[in-house]
């Protein structure tokens, strides 16, 4: 029989999930994430059949295959170039923490970006070789850029991901990939859930912290329903404000998605800054980074061995 991959979960905590314990008995996790891809997108230029098609402010494909898209191709480069530099003031104006899904490939390409967000202490999580669609490849392909991420990531910070995050969802190989080539505290290949849970993967314990689409600036992008500030200061205050009431008796964790040429842009960051602002009123709120829930949840809810 062909192989699918894993089976699915439809139960999961259920209605009685776990107390997660954060630290300083915190009603909610909020955790920031800034997807750093820029440099390492579809580019014909670096030898892809086509340009860039998404997550930009305009619908790709409108350059036909083996032509480059210049007009998307410089939305991009307002990331790396303006964008990601804004956001880390906005977090340092603040002293908050923020983890970075990094593609190796962008971080090459961005010396200074590296050095920032070392000296900043900001986790790097691994976001591939290039930021591609990984389910695309087969299995000895996937398990090549995986470990070519992760000694490029290493070789340019001196140390080695603790996470692992893809394109859009992992391929049936992904997770048995991350487990035999070792390394890893947690995946984020998911979005099914509000707390982080254990998997058995190769007979192994493997931890999994869920992330989000939802409170996430990508509906920025064409036909994502957001289009102020305002609009995205809402959105992300009225999540965290019913999981904050909710973690009286039971907190969760809540992650925020950002890109670079997305929310960078002026506009649109003043929407963030507005909402960092807004938690950092409450008390009870543990804000960290995406590596803190994992060491915190490998410490405080350790795996339950099968009998």
């Amino acid at each position: 029989m062909t192989n699918i991959g894993p089976s699915r979960n439809l139960v999961g905590y259920g209605a009685n999930p776990p107390h997660p314990k954060w630290p300083g008995q915190a009603r909610i996790a909020v955790q920031f994430v800034v997807n750093y891809e820029e440099g390492s997108e579809y580019s014909v230029l670096e030898g892809a059949p086509h340009a860039e098609k998404g997550l930009a402010d305009v619908v790709g494909g409108r350059t036909g295959p083996g032509t480059r898209d210049l007009a998307m191709e410089s939305m991009y480069e307002f990331g790396s170039r303006v964008g990601i530099w804004r956001i880390f003031r906005l977090f340092q104006d603040r002293g908050l923490p923020l983890t970075v899904f990094g593609c190796a490939e962008a971080l090459r390409k961005n010396p200074a970006l590296v050095e920032a967000l070392m000296a900043a202490n900001y986790d790097i999580c691994c976001h591939g070789l290039r930021w591609i669609e990984q389910f695309k490849l087969d299995r000895d392909a996937e398990k090549q850029q995986i470990e070519q991420a992760v000694a490029l990531i290493q070789d340019l910070t001196g140390e080695a991901p603790a996470g692992w995050y893809c394109r859009y969802g992992p391929s049936i190989h992904t997770r048995e990939l991350l487990a035999e080539i070792g390394g890893f505290l947690y995946d984020s290949d998911t979005y099914n859930d509000e707390l982080p849970y254990w998997l058995e993967v190769c007979n192994k314990p493997h931890l999994v912290i869920p992330y989000s689409l939802d409170t996430n600036d990508v509906k920025f992008g064409p036909g994502g329903g957001v289009a102020t500030a305002d609009d995205f200061f809402s959105y992300l205050k009225d999540g965290f404000d019913l999981l904050y009431e909710e973690g009286a008796h039971s907190p969760k964790m809540l992650s925020i998605g950002l890109h670079s040429r997305l929310i960078g842009r002026p506009s649109r960051a003043a929407g963030l800054a507005r909402f960092m602002d807004h938690i950092m009123t409450r008390d009870r709120v543990w804000i960290c980074r995406r590596v803190d829930i994992a060491r915190h949840w490998i410490t405080t809810h350790p795996p339950i061995p099968a009998n």
